[in-house]
């Protein structure tokens, strides 16, 4: 019998050994085996089974970020937002400077847009990627709608298709794609998280804190503006489409290479004289606007009226018929254009140059180039050069930038065609034109180099003017009266050569000289006493 307080000898320990012994003896199947350990997936319990396997669903843990396939769509995403960021910094540098390969006959402020587009549709994908909504799925296929069948208007309709080039069909086609990837980005977030949702919740959560509806807002406000800059983008390239329908009068010719066209044309017949020799052909310098709106019309009523037998006039790049050059661009490789297109055309002097405004700066450049085929120069309130610098000026630059920016939005451009009646004429040449954004980008190269590279060309021209050349200045009487330094510069482009036929202010006329029925009258007449060499 054991004592209740246990022996000396030790005998309290005995059924300690026999369990023990008995212990020893049991085999290792009688125990409950721990189970193996193996490495965490996507779809181990987060929790031990002591939860019910369950958590909460507020828990930050019940996210679609488990699945590696959300997080692999999460990393595209922000690869793609990279690449489209060095692309748009890309086409931002070749509006001032056109890398090579890149020049678009275009203005380039197409493709800049879908890139702008693209990089917003991104950053919003990314910013909200973990609350996907109907409401975001069912704009981002507006979106992709309108991008696909911009693609469709630019690929069938040549003309867009040839400004554009490879540079603005990519631009468009990755704006597309990307509006695709991220409607399946979306839907591929959504059955995520539902599958988490049932997973580590046990059930889908059909409620929404507030937090995430204040996300679905913001972000559908955001999809919102999109959809109304993707529609507006495809109402203006309809209207570039019946643009491109009006077929210019006369011909474009490649110049440069064959990088882009310049618009010539040219009426009346060649006439000799009794010597037999060639009679002058009068060659139009349009002012700051095309020349066919209303420059030509008086040149026209002067040919009509027998004055003179034959005239041309062309677009300077980017004007009205003519593609965009490569940037940047000065007044002289224009004119060297313009000769070039004149010789495809089989033209030859010699030539009487009219030109108008900042127009004179292009005819004085051609005819310091043409010496010895110019018969006579006439300026009507031409822009100096000691001016180009008001030309030139940084604001101005920076509101050209800033308008063709936004100019593909046609956010004038379509009221005037729907409520103002404006045609395809009035955009392409007439007074809508400079809404266009190819004379912007005219305007915007005009600014770049204005007073510095075409400053150099104009003073180089005034050096090496054949001075025997009979030179015609007509001023504007308001222009004059109106700023001092103008009258004093007029004064001084009388002084251009060594014969100077006249120098006439037309009072109460316009810089635009020719609008009013004294100038016109003025205009014809110089011009028949320099064709007829009185």
């Amino acid at each position: 019998m054991v004592s209740l307080w246990g022996s000396k000898n030790g005998e309290e320990h005995e059924p300690q050994s026999e369990d023990h012994e008995d212990g020893a003896d049991e085999t290792p199947s009688s125990h409950h085996r721990a189970p193996e350990r193996r490495e965490p997936d996507e779809r181990s319990r987060l929790l031990p089974p002591g939860h019910n396997g369950f958590l909460d669903p507020d828990d930050p843990a019940v996210t679609p970020y488990n699945l590696w396939s959300v997080r692999a769509l999460r990393f595209f995403m922000i690869a793609f937002l990279f690449i489209t960021f060095l692309w748009w910094i890309l086409l931002l540098v070749s509006i001032f400077v056109s890398p090579p390969m890149m020049h678009s006959r275009g203005s380039g402020f197409f493709d800049f847009s879908y890139t702008t587009l693209t990089a917003g549709n991104i950053i919003l994908a990314v910013i909200f990627f973990t609350t996907p909504s109907k409401a975001t799925q069912i704009s981002s296929w507006i979106v992709t709608i309108f991008l696909l069948i911009d693609v469709i208007i630019i690929s069938a309709v040549e003309r867009l298709r040839i400004e554009e080039g490879w540079v603005g069909i990519a631009s468009v086609v990755w704006a597309a794609l990307i509006s695709l990837y991220t409607v399946a980005a979306d839907r591929t977030v959504a059955w995520g998280k539902k599958s988490e949702e049932e997973r580590l919740t046990g059930r889908r959560e059909t409620r929404r804190s507030c937090r995430e509806w204040c996300a679905i807002l913001t972000s559908q406000v955001g999809m919102i503006v999109l959809i109304v800059i993707v529609f507006l983008l495809t109402c203006t390239l309809i209207l570039r489409s019946s643009d491109a329908s009006l077929e210019p009068p006369g011909n474009r010719y490649y110049v440069d290479g064959a990088k882009y066209q310049i618009h010539l044309a040219c009426e009346g017949n060649v006439t000799y004289g009794v010597d037999g020799k060639r009679s002058p052909t009068v060659i139009v310098e349009a002012a700051e606007g095309p020349v066919e709106d209303t420059f030509e019309d008086w040149i026209f009523d002067a040919h009509q009226n027998g004055t003179i037998d034959r005239y041309c006039y062309y677009d300077r790049p980017g004007i009205a018929w003519s593609d965009n050059a490569p940037s940047p661009h000065s007044a002289g490789m224009t004119t060297t254009s313009l000769l070039e297109a004149l010789i495809a055309a089989g033209e030859q002097g010699p030539w009487v140059v009219v030109a108008g405004g900042i127009g004179g700066i292009y005819g004085r450049i051609f005819s310091s180039r043409e010496d010895g085929n110019i018969h006579a120069l006439m300026l009507v309130d031409s822009l100096h050069e000691d001016l180009l610098s008001r030309v030139a000026s940084p604001g101005r630059g920076f509101l050209l930038w800033a308008y063709g920016i936004i100019s593909p939005l046609g956010w004038d451009r379509l009221p005037g065609a729907i409520f103002a009646g404006r045609t395809r004429e009035d955009r392409t040449y007439g007074r809508s034109a400079n809404q266009g954004g190819k004379y912007i980008k005219a305007k915007l190269q005009e600014n770049l180099v204005a007073d510095s590279l075409t400053h150099s060309e104009v003073i180089q021209a005034r050096q090496i003017q054949d001075r025997k050349t009979p030179l015609v200045v007509i001023s504007s009487g308001v222009s004059n009266r109106k700023d001092s330094e103008w009258e004093e510069k007029q004064k001084d482009l009388t002084t251009l050569t060594d014969n100077l036929i006249a120098w006439d202010v037309v009072n109460g006329a316009p810089h635009e000289v020719w609008k009013t029925f004294e100038g016109r009258k003025i205009l014809e007449k110089r011009l028949g006493e320099l064709v007829r060499g009185n």
